[in-house]
């Protein structure tokens, strides 16, 4: 699937049930034509959605707080906004596009995740902050410009930091 916009992670050996679960979900929030995939990397889903991957994560934390039962097997969603051939410049380019609502006076910094890639985080940092023109707050950004690789393909999402789903963090605050 190279047109994901949600990234699930799961326990090892979780993946089926982690999968099902995330389809559930998307067919009670109103999207019963999800689509999902397990990847050759344990415990890495990729869902399409066509609701709204930001709106997605909000629904999973509210129900966390509600009915934190319900959520069993998966322990991450991560928005993507768009996806991208796994190369710097592809990279870079989405990253630019999508600063632009960072805002002048934000900070941000870049967090990259990559899974099956040759590619060197700080390589990809690097690149990416080149293209972000605004100041860098390494321990309290006002967004975080996410880079998800996932072999040959790589996500990337302009965040603030609780726009990430974990199951962990939210299940703790109830």
């Amino acid at each position: 699937m190279h047109d994901f916009n949600l990234i699930v992670t799961s326990s090892r050996f979780r993946e089926e049930e982690a999968c099902d679960e995330m389809l559930d979900l998307l067919g009670s929030f109103g999207d019963s034509s999800a689509e999902a995939e397990i990847t050759e990397i344990r415990g890495i889903i990729l869902a399409k959605t066509a609701l709204d991957p930001l709106s997605v994560v909000e629904r999973l934390k509210k129900l966390a707080a509600d009915e934190p039962w319900d959520i069993r097997y998966i322990m991450r969603v991560v928005p993507i906004e768009k996806v991208v051939p796994a190369e710097l410049e592809d990279i870079q380019g989405a990253a630019s596009d999508l600063a632009a609502r960072i805002g002048p006076e934000d900070s941000f910094r870049v967090t990259v995740e990559k899974r099956h890639s040759a590619l060197h985080s700080m390589e990809i940092i690097e690149y990416v902050a080149e293209a972000v023109k605004r100041k860098v707050n390494l321990t309290d950004p006002d967004w975080v410009v996410l880079v998800e690789i996932v072999g040959k393909d790589a996500g990337v999402s302009v965040v603030r930091k609780d726009m990430i789903f974990s199951s962990v963090v939210e299940k703790r605050g109830s």
